[in-house]
């Protein structure tokens, strides 16, 4: 198989205001087209360690790649570019932008990285609202629809420049338990018929269960990475 993500012996320690060791040898890999979740209590180390995955904290031993690429090491702009392009992030809060509209919105991660013209980018975008079911919400104000709209919405954005991986920090955190069914669904939709890889932070247990692999955290290291 071929992994997307892979850490390899990542830890992690917090300083201040004592040296405490956060993330102990963390090592496994995501594979194309997987669907995995990490699951563990509050405190366990799982945000900490997506922190890292994303490429957005750089301070840890060990090794980070991305698309077998090693990503550890590289320049704070090469990171960002890598993480623009090849990463979409699903939050518990969709961080949408009230005052743009739907289409807007998901357009933004597209602008940001320019590497195709303006019509070709909302024609794509209009395409990802398309597969969410939301094209018709395309020119609301994105601080006018619903709770369960706004994060298919912030699904969308995450996919606009078609990333190698998804990765959601309690996606489905705010979300009512048909919406959460939602959620999980368009994930798996995605994972099934297009290849994508998902890693997915969450405390659901009942959305972790169904999906391919459940990497279980405890004390900071992994106690399980199994089925």
């Amino acid at each position: 198989m071929e992994a997307v993500l892979e850490s390899i012996k990542i830890n992690k320690y917090f300083r201040k205001p004592v040296l405490f060791h956060v993330l102990k040898d963390i090592s496994f890999k995501i594979n194309k087209g997987e669907f995995a979740s990490i699951m563990g209590k509050s405190g366990c180390g799982k945000s900490t360690l997506l922190y890292i995955l994303s490429t957005m904290d750089t301070d840890y031993d060990g090794k980070l790649l991305l698309n077998n690429e090693l990503v550890t090491g590289q320049s704070r702009q090469k990171l960002s570019y890598l993480r623009n392009k090849h990463i979409g992030f699903v939050f518990q809060f969709h961080y949408l932008l009230s005052e743009f509209s739907v289409l807007e919105n998901v357009m933004l991660p597209a602008k940001k990285l320019a590497e195709i013209s303006l019509s070709e980018i909302e024609h794509n975008a209009m395409e990802k609202l398309k597969i969410l079911h939301i094209d018709h919400l395309a020119k609301k104000r994105a601080s006018r629809i619903s709770g369960g709209e706004k994060q298919r919405v912030a699904i969308a954005r995450a996919l606009i420049n078609n990333p190698s991986i998804i990765m959601g920090d309690e996606p489905t955190g705010n979300l009512d338990s048909h919406n959460s069914d939602n959620v999980f669904n368009i994930f798996k939709q995605l994972s099934d018929e297009q290849g994508l890889s998902l890693l997915v932070v969450t405390h659901d247990e009942d959305f972790a269960k169904r999906t391919d692999r459940i990497i279980q955290m405890g004390d900071g290291e992994i106690i399980n990475k199994s089925n």
